[in-house]
């Protein structure tokens, strides 16, 4: 449940979207998703449909907001391939709806996946937390993707949506920011950090991505670490996401924590190896 939308690199248009790039990198991965946002009434809005479609991912609940358009982010990336994004306002995404239809999903859903971005709109943001209460009801896995995109978040949406995950994914860029909003002490050891997280928020996992040197993932029973897998980088847009994607999979399938890891690095990895976030979009 989120944003999708067109980055718009300096050598052309790629889909994205963190949710959008969960969802389709979910479908790929063998999953039944359906994804919940809002597109405009025009081109862009017409070739997201086609992406969704053509990665199998059932865009019912994807509301045509006449009145805006489709979203657009312009992305530039530095000398090691890291993207920095200026996300436009007021795009579709920020004004679908809640609906009978999507809480009859929400009661089928195995798992709901969410951002803090994706909330930037008031009624995207209160129809999410509708969502998450119902999954919470239903104790079914909420995932939050942290994706922190100034000026969209504060410190109090943070707080909020790990409140009301299950699964808390972040990366190593965001972690100083998460622990200043949640008032944990961000001179501690790294792992003592994630606990204190898990704790104070009462998770079944935490999970932080390090970019080329692998990730940690926190649960209950202890900590599983997996190094990464080398790449040739063409850029890093996605990886994160479709790292999440492969977690919530694994989470599913029953895999155990070590291999749930080593997939989702090897997963990423893999996207980072090629330009944008989802391959062969168009």
């Amino acid at each position: 449940m989120g944003d999708g939308l067109w980055d718009l690199f300096p050598d052309g248009p790629r889909f994205g979207g963190a949710t959008a790039n969960y969802a389709c990198h979910s479908a790929r991965l063998g999953a039944n998703v359906n994804m919940v946002s809002g597109v405009g009434k025009d081109e862009w809005g017409d070739a997201l449909l086609k992406v969704y479609h053509k990665h199998g991912v059932n865009t019912d609940l994807v509301q045509i907001i006449k009145n805006y358009p489709t979203g657009t982010v312009h992305v530039e990336l530095t000398k090691s391939g890291l993207p920095t994004f200026t996300i436009g306002e007021n795009a579709a995404w920020d004004y679908w709806e809640w609906n009978q239809m999507m809480e009859r999903t929400v009661r089928q859903a195995d798992a709901l996946y969410f951002g803090t971005l994706g909330q930037r709109g008031k009624s995207p943001r209160d129809a999410i937390r509708r969502a998450l209460k119902i999954a919470k009801l239903n104790r079914v896995p909420r995932i939050l993707d942290i994706n922190l995109r100034a000026p969209f978040f504060d410190h109090a949406l943070i707080r909020d949506s790990i409140n009301l995950c299950s699964v808390l994914k972040l990366s190593d860029e965001e972690i100083l920011p998460v622990l200043q909003a949640c008032d944990i002490d961000g001179s501690k050891s790294g792992k003592n950090r994630l606990r204190e997280l898990q704790t104070k928020f009462g998770l079944d996992l935490v999970v932080l991505t390090k970019g080329a040197e692998g990730a940690v993932l926190l649960h209950s029973g202890g900590i599983v670490e997996h190094p990464g897998f080398p790449a040739t980088v063409a850029d890093t847009v996605g990886a994160g996401d479709s790292f999440t994607a492969s977690v919530t999979i694994g989470l599913l399938e029953g895999k155990g924590y070590a291999d749930i890891v080593t997939d989702a690095c090897k997963v990423a990895a893999g996207v980072c190896s090629h330009a944008g976030a989802v391959s062969d979009w168009g």
